[in-house]
């Protein structure tokens, strides 16, 4: 007969990682910090000896921490949707948390919500809404698994973060600027406000577009944050200019919509006289009148692709982090057409607009 093969215990993996068992309990409660190289050597030495770190943890919860963004906003509710379908498939509650702070705070002076001081109630979190980097060493720090939303990450860096998931809002700004140049299109105008790195990235896209093209690009900005707003006040005032666009490419749908007004107002007709497309595809663009072309993106899929992101960084934090980029798609409807001609309009000419702030 074969002898039973020994048990692992949480000793044999503190021998086998060079650490106290005493720190190796701590860190299965998730009640002490330790080093990112502790951490690395103990899991390790737990997927190689087949003992699970998870096992004294009752908790199953993931925290959904929305940074400062209306927590009734239409695409973060989709995306949250989304990560909660995949987190109970796989046995896991989803806990959601509003949360507000200074992206300028230094990663030691956050503040987060109450319930992090007990590190057996939550799991991991999935970190959405508007952030910064400081938030994110905060959680590495405190030895939190996280991923996050990346594209409304406000971040010096280029290139795409590990534990990031992504749509590619670039790609899909460049394919919309593409479509309307398709149209005749020569006048195409931008509208949103750079500051946040949404429209930033969608600008991006247009901006490679324009000047691949070898056309000029006109951005209307303003500073506030509200969308329809933004769209109204940046379209009147590109209106008034001796050239206006024949197009309109609102940052967001919401933009689209005050982009609508502000074109009805000057007393043109949408898409008779100017064209108007939108981004993300909110359940509103096709009720607008005309219904609204926009860029579709899959904010559920973007909800689960987080939670399954995270959720296999807790059970094998000793595999490297992953980026995920999911694709967008083009929605042609009604609100975009051919360009009608403006009399005594010289085509060309590139000119920036700048909308008085509302806050």
């Amino acid at each position: 007969m074969r002898r039973r093969s020994k048990r692992v215990k949480l000793v044999d993996v503190a021998r086998a990682a060079n650490v106290s068992p005493a720190t190796v309990s701590r860190l299965m409660s998730g009640g002490s910090y330790t080093t990112p190289q502790m951490r690395d050597r103990i899991f390790k030495a737990a997927v190689r000896l087949g003992f699970d770190l998870e096992r004294n943890r009752k908790s199953r919860i993931i925290a959904f921490l929305l940074s400062n963004r209306d927590v009734l906003h239409p695409f973060h509710s989709a995306v949250l949707m989304g990560a909660e379908a995949y987190c109970a498939e796989h046995d896991y509650g989803l806990l959601f948390l509003p949360m507000r702070y200074s992206m300028a705070t230094p990663p030691e002076e956050l503040h987060l919500p109450g319930i992090f001081q007990r590190r057996q109630i939550i799991t991991g979190v999935i970190v959405a809404g508007t952030n910064s980097e400081n938030l994110l060493s905060l959680l590495t720090k405190r030895g939190i698994p996280w991923v996050v939303l990346g594209n409304n990450l406000v971040a010096e860096r280029r290139e795409k973060l590990l534990g990031a998931v992504y749509f590619d809002d670039i790609a899909g700004a460049y394919e919309m600027t593409r479509y309307l140049q398709s149209l005749g299109h020569r006048r195409i105008g931008f509208v949103g406000n750079l500051q946040l790195p949404w429209f930033s990235r969608r600008y991006e896209g247009y901006e490679k577009a324009m000047k691949e093209a070898g056309l000029s690009v006109r951005v209307g900005e303003s500073h506030s944050r509200d969308g329809d707003d933004m769209g109204y006040l940046t379209t009147k005032q590109i209106l008034q200019q001796p050239d206006p666009p024949t197009a309109i490419f609102a940052g967001d749908d919401a933009v689209a919509v005050g982009a609508y007004k502000a074109a009805r107002d000057s007393g043109l007709r949408v898409p008779d006289d100017i064209s108007v497309a939108g981004f993300n595809d909110t359940s509103e663009a096709p009720t607008l009148h005309p219904p609204l072309t926009s860029v579709r993106v899959f904010a559920e899929e973007l909800g689960n692709q987080l939670a399954e992101l995270l959720l296999k960084r807790i059970a094998r934090p000793d595999v490297p982090q992953q980026v995920v980029t999911l694709p967008t798609q083009l929605v042609k409807r009604e609100s975009c057409s051919s360009p009608a001609p403006y009399p005594n309009v010289q085509v060309g000419v590139g000119q920036q607009v700048v909308a008085p702030t509302t806050e």
